[in-house]
């Protein structure tokens, strides 16, 4: 299914005329050999990028296949400086030895005799005459080498008016046939896996997927998506493509769209050590950022198709178009598929819109609510550095932001194991922010699946009576009647206790409440109005503790404790939300007297 997929995309591809030619993939070109119009002479042109330039290196589409092994055969026209000159690799203490220079001369000997088959083969075009004059005439061997070339730099062939040999659709095709021979070395023929049709079957995948595709925390290289080079690892003891029968087109063509998604920042996604590429059958807008890029207009958009269509499978049948999402990672040099995703559109638009209806909060502070983007939520499960001010990159549990990323895009439950080591790091940090906020909403939702299953509300909600969240309320309520009492306290009772009041609340808030008393007695003599208000509120919660039948639990569970965090930051946005109101409520009165008593008339007249 995924391989049909990846053709499917391949098509779409060479129409938009984004697919490269075949066998051909993205390279950087250090040197330009230029051949001049009779084919005597050639000299090289360094199209390097200087140190410490803004300028972006050269690159351009060029024949490639994966080679290894002891002898690795040339690439067609453009390649290194190994097999174009003859340039020896040396040796770490930057020395050559005779058996680097000889493997060099062989390269390039390999190298001129696959350019000249070419030049050969296409006697009409002024390129290729010229080009079998300067390789028969041996003008190759007397190009001089500068001090500075290594021998790793990438060189393409021009021609004199500065026109890539490679371009030529005359090369194309012989580049493509040398890589059908090497890669259809089997002979065998049969019916082709993808596409359905009889042909010669490839022994191998001819192309592997670019170096630094795939992120990882080693050494980046190539990988394949399709390697079998051992019995054990084939069914029945099988190598490479036996069970696997792919016709050459196919092969070519499904590597070259998986190479150009991988490469496209707006369709792949990139973890510390996954890739995630994913595509549509058909082209759609570009609600999918909106993951990374929660914009207001998109995540509304969103969210409103989820009320309109509450049920995915209802939503399913208003788009049938389909999305695809492949997530990859590396084990050495082979491809490892870690996740492959196949819905509708009308599907992954309601998941995405009760991903951000799930998650979002209240902010008291801009009297709003925020949509996080993916990565903050991933970010947020790590490390909080109070001296730097932000998360450290890197703590987070491995493979979160792709667990988070699955949840998001299947409407699935997130990871359970999360649950826990957030609680940690929230006693551990004493950081509780928007994301932590967020990410509880989702790990207590009872069943994100069943659109009929409501979760815990973005917003403060008096309805909620379950022991935690009422002792997390009460938890802000005594810390908001201290700061109004000492509003230039340095260390609040949320420095000190919030970590034990979330855990084992019934000693902390019985003896908080008795310290109230003092702070409540400073506010009845300096601030009254603040006074009644708080000591209602407080009375309230210590009222709705003790209407709960155990009372005030003496130790909360696992979810109780996520139900703490909540209530406790919930009931502060919204003393901050109504603390705003007020104030601006008594800006507009003042302004308001203002204006009344501008108007009335001067009795001194």
């Amino acid at each position: 299914m995924l391989l049909h997929r990846l053709i499917e995309y391949a098509a779409r591809a060479e129409e938009e005329e984004k697919l490269p030619p075949a066998y051909y993939r993205p390279k950087r070109i250090h040197w330009a050999l230029r051949v001049e119009a009779d084919g005597s002479a050639a000299s090289l042109i360094d199209r390097r990028v200087p140190k410490g330039s803004k300028d972006k290196p050269l690159q351009t589409n060029a024949p490639y296949a994966y080679r290894s092994g002891r002898t690795p055969p040339p690439y067609l026209c453009v390649d290194t400086a190994q097999y174009v000159l003859g340039v020896p690799k040396p040796a770490a203490d930057g020395t050559v030895s005779e058996k680097a220079a000889t493997e060099a001369q062989r390269r390039r000997g390999e190298y001129a005799a696959m350019l000249l088959a070419w030049a050969e083969t296409a006697p009409k075009e002024p390129a290729a005459r010229a080009v079998h004059t300067f390789l028969t005439s041996h003008q190759l061997a007397r190009i001089t080498v500068p001090e500075d070339l290594a021998y790793s730099d990438n060189i393409a062939v021009m021609d004199h008016t500065g026109k890539w040999l490679h371009l030529l659709p005359s090369l194309q095709e012989s580049w493509a046939a040398t890589v059908r021979e090497r890669k259809s070395g089997s002979g065998k023929t049969g019916l082709c896996l993808v596409c359905g049709k009889d042909g010669e079957l490839l022994a191998t995948v001819p192309e592997s997927i670019r170096s630094g595709s795939i992120p990882t925390t080693g050494l980046g290289r190539d990988a394949q998506l399709v390697s079998i080079n051992a019995a054990a690892q084939g069914r029945g003891g099988t190598l490479q493509l036996t069970n696997t029968p792919v016709c050459e087109r196919c092969g070519s063509r499904m590597m070259a769209a998986l190479n150009l998604l991988l490469a496209d920042r707006n369709h792949r996604r990139r973890t510390t050590d996954t890739v995630t590429a994913w595509w549509t059958r058909e082209p759609v807008d570009a609600l999918f950022e909106s993951l990374d890029d929660p914009t207001e207009a998109t995540v509304a958009h969103l969210v409103d198709s989820l009320h309109e269509n509450p049920d995915p499978a209802a939503a399913e049948r208003l788009d049938t178009n389909a999305y695809y999402a492949l997530t990859l990672g590396l084990n050495n040099a082979r491809a490892v598929i870690l996740d492959w995703l196949d819905i509708p559109v009308g599907r992954l638009r309601n998941h995405l819109g009760a991903w951000f209806e799930h998650h979002k909060v209240f902010d008291g502070w801009e009297n709003t609510y925020r949509h996080l983007p993916l990565w903050h939520l991933a970010l947020a499960t790590g490390r909080w550095d109070g001296k730097a001010g932000k998360y450290v990159t890197g703590s987070a549990p491995h493979g979160m932001e792709k667990d988070l990323l699955r949840a998001a895009l299947t409407r699935g439950a997130v990871p359970a194991r999360l649950l826990p080591h957030l609680l940690q790091r929230l006693r551990a940090d004493r950081r509780v922010d928007a994301p932590r906020i967020a990410l509880l909403r989702l790990l207590l939702h009872p069943d994100r699946r069943d659109p009929q299953v409501t979760g815990p509300a973005p917003h403060l909600d008096d309805s909620n009576h379950d022991p935690g969240y009422l002792c997390g309320r009460t938890f802000a309520v005594l810390e908001a009647i201290q700061r109004s009492a000492l509003p230039d306290i340095n260390t609040t009772i949320g420095d000190k206790f919030f970590g034990t009041a979330m855990t084992a609340p019934a000693a902390v808030l019985t003896n908080l409440r008795i310290g109230a008393n003092g702070h409540l007695k400073r506010l009845r003599r300096d601030k009254r109005g603040t006074y009644y208000a708080l000591d209602t509120r407080l009375s309230q919660a210590f009222a709705d503790l003790a209407a709960l039948e155990e009372g005030i639990p003496l130790l909360l569970t696992t979810r109780q404790q996520a139900w703490f965090v909540l209530g406790y930051e919930q009931q502060r946005a919204a003393d901050n939300a109504a603390r705003a109101a007020h104030k601006k409520r008594k800006e507009q009165d003042q302004g308001s007297d203002a204006d009344t008593t501008g108007d009335q008339p001067d009795t001194n007249e």
